[in-house]
Order: structure tokens, then C-alpha cells, then sequence
């Protein structure tokens, strides 16, 4: 869940009426999940719960974010209660009253909701003296929070909102969020690729190629999808990015580049050539690799010149294509306009366009 830094810095919701608004969310979308997707699915259980750790909430503009595995974590030491139960405690309703150190189902005069108790005040805390400039407040947090000696002098001399920035991303990186939940939720290839390749690809399942991909055989023939088309620094050059599925693809390896009009028996939209260079894609930057086994994404070079977009690309000389992905996403253009005569400024924020290309 997206936005977490607008309810508070804008919307200034109260903890529980944030509460309210993430389980309304949590809800509405599980709703949708069930319309379409069956539990007892290939999948297995596919709703969201923040219970388990599969709801994160955060900022993705200010890089920060968090789920309930992670807070119960850093309170399962203090109280000295399996990270589980706290988990499950900190979510719905459950409220603790601090004064009797109990737990209970119903809100009461001296009790509050957990989830607002000991995960949302400590971040209410940090906004609320951060915002309202309490200098030795935030600096007691800080050090609370572990986090004053990870921050430089010029970043501790920041204030508002580029310091809030800075003590939320440190104290809770969303890449970390991510990453956790990737890894505890999402399914590994030998595990996926056992029910996805009877949706992905289009010749027999029963065929050398079919059979390696719901194996994620390393040993298999090759059958890897490329994707999407990424630029280069070379103008006009792009890397092709896409993943491996079975077998491996390596640096100077003879495949066979299917495009997506590709029929089997065919030579039309096929080519037989040399792979360039094959390369490891990590954001900005990349590395030249020898080989990637399947289950893995790389990226490789020379292929543009066969592919426009999309494609299959195999050593298995039956292999069938992998399905062309489909995006329900209308093209955008955006054109900066700007009036030649500023005095005609009104009549620009006023007048209606059609562009023509």
C-alpha cells in the first residue's frame, strides 16, 4: 500500500481512521482476488493478509516501507513472544491495555488497537517531531530508533520533509520490505514453472522443450523469452531482456531467434545466429556474463537486429513459441506546450487541443 506519507502529511489522518482505511483496502482487494483466482488453485493461497507479511505499507516517493513480519521482529526481542504471535496480534481486533498488560477483543476506555499502539505511533512520532521541528525530540528518537550513527552530519542537519526522507528510509528501507516478501511469497522457478508453462507455451506439453521448462531443467534445450527491448548507450542499439526457462544461455551459443509470426515447419520471422554477448541487467549498470541457467533474467546483445519487441529464443530445433504477453495499457504522449507570446497565457490554460502525428 502506496502513499503512507499523504495521509499523514496531507490528509493528517488519525491512527485508527488509517487503521480502518488499510483493512477497507485489504478487503476490496482479496474481493477481487477471489472473483478470479481459485485457493485451491496451482498457486495455492493467493489472498493477501498482513497477518502473514504479504501486505507491505509504505512510500514509494520516499522510499520507505514496512509489513507486519518486520515490526513484530523488532518487538519479538523486547517482549519475549514468538515473532508469529505478534504478527497476528497486531492486526484487526486486538487492543492492549497497557496499565494491566492485557490483551483483548473489544475497545475500551484504557485499551488501544495494537496495530495503531505499536506500529503506527512510533511513526506518528517521528513525523510529529520531525514536522514540527522538535529538534531534541527527534534527536532522542533517533537514537531509540538505532539509527542517529547511520546518518551523516549534513543529513542529521536537514530539516521538514528532506530529513523525514532521510530517517524513514534508513530506518525502514522499502528495498528490504520488498525483498523479504519476494523472497517468503514468491514461488521459486522449479516450483512455478510446474503450472505457468501449460499457459506459456504454444507446441504440445509433452515435447523435449515443454517437458525441460516445467522442470527448470538446467541440462534441458534451451527455451528463453525476451520481453521487452531496453536502449543502450549505443544510439539506436538496445539489449534484449528476458528469462531463461530451461536449459542455459551462453556467450557464443547458436540458437534459433523466433519472432512472434514465427510458425514451426517455417523459415519465416526465424533466425539461426550466434548469441553476441549475454549480460547480467542490474538497474543503471551491467556486467558481462558467460552463461545464466534458467530460472534466471539476463540480458543479451545483437539479438535487436531480429526482434522489434518480443520473441522466443530455443536450441531445440521443434520448439514452439512462449506466448506473446498482452497489456490492457493505451500509449501516452505528452508534449510540452508553451505560448509564444506570454500575454496569450489565459488563452492556453483556457483552450482545448487536438494534436496531430
Amino acid at each position: 500500500m502506496n502513499k503512507m506519507d499523504r495521509a499523514l502529511l496531507e490528509l493528517q489522518l488519525e491512527p485508527e481512521d488509517l487503521f480502518q482505511t488499510f483493512q477497507r483496502i485489504v478487503e476490496n482487494v482479496n474481493v477481487i482476488i477471489a472473483t478470479y483466482a481459485d485457493d485451491g488453485g496451482p498457486m495455492g493461497i493467493v489472498r493477501v493478509d498482513p497477518t502473514n507479511g504479504s501486505v507491505g505499507f509504505g512510500s514509494g516517493l520516499h522510499g520507505w516501507a514496512f509489513t507486519l513480519k518486520q515490526m513484530a521482529e523488532m518487538y519479538a526481542a523486547k517482549f519475549n513472544v514468538p515473532v508469529d504471535k505478534l504478527m497476528n496480534r497486531f492486526w484487526g481486533e486486538n487492543f492492549f491495555n497497557a496499565k494491566t498488560k492485557k490483551w483483548s477483543k473489544m475497545k475500551e476506555e484504557d485499551n488501544k488497537r495494537s496495530f495503531c499502539m505499536y506500529v503506527l505511533e512510533p511513526i506518528y512520532m517521528v513525523f510529529n517531531s520531525i514536522m514540527q521541528f522538535k529538534k531534541e525530540e527527534c534527536e532522542k528518537l533517533l537514537e531509540k530508533l538505532g539509527i542517529k550513527d547511520k546518518l551523516k552530519p549534513d543529513e542529521l542537519a536537514q530539516e521538514g520533509k528532506p530529513l523525514l526522507k532521510t530517517v524513514m528510509r534508513n530506518w525502514l528501507p522499502a528495498g528490504e520490505t520488498m525483498f523479504q516478501m519476494i523472497v517468503i511469497h514468491l514461488p521459486s522457478p522449479v516450483t512455478a514453472q510446474r503450472y505457468r508453462t501449460d499457459m506459456l507455451y504454444e507446441g504440445p506439453l509433452d515435447d523435449e522443450a515443454a517437458v525441460a521448462m516445467k522442470n527448470c531443467d538446467p541440462n534441458g534445450p534451451l527455451m528463453m523469452y525476451i520481453s521487452k527491448m531496453v536502449p543502450t548507450t549505443d544510439k539506436g542499439r538496445f539489449y534484449a531482456f528476458g528469462r531463461v526457462f530451461s536449459g542455459r544461455i551462453a556467450t557464443g551459443l547458436k540458437v534459433r531467434i523466433m519472432g512472434p509470426n514465427y510458425l514451426p515447419g517455417k523459415k519465416e520471422d526465424l533466425y539461426e545466429k550466434s548469441i553476441q554477448r549475454t549480460i547480467l541487467m542490474m538497474g543503471r549498470y551491467v556486467e558481462a556474463i558467460e552463461d545464466v541457467p534458467c530460472g534466471n533474467i539476463c540480458g543479451l546483445v545483437g539479438v535487436d537486429q531480429f526482434l522489434v519487441k518480443t520473441g522466443t529464443i530455443s536450441t531445440f530445433k521443434d520448439a514452439h513459441n512462449l506466448k506473446v504477453m498482452k497489456f490492457s495499457v493505451s500509449p501516452v504522449v505528452r508534449v510540452a506546450v508553451e505560448a509564444k507570446n506570454p500575454a496569450d497565457l489565459p488563452k492556453l490554460v483556457e483552450g482545448n487541443f487536438v494534436f496531430r502525428y
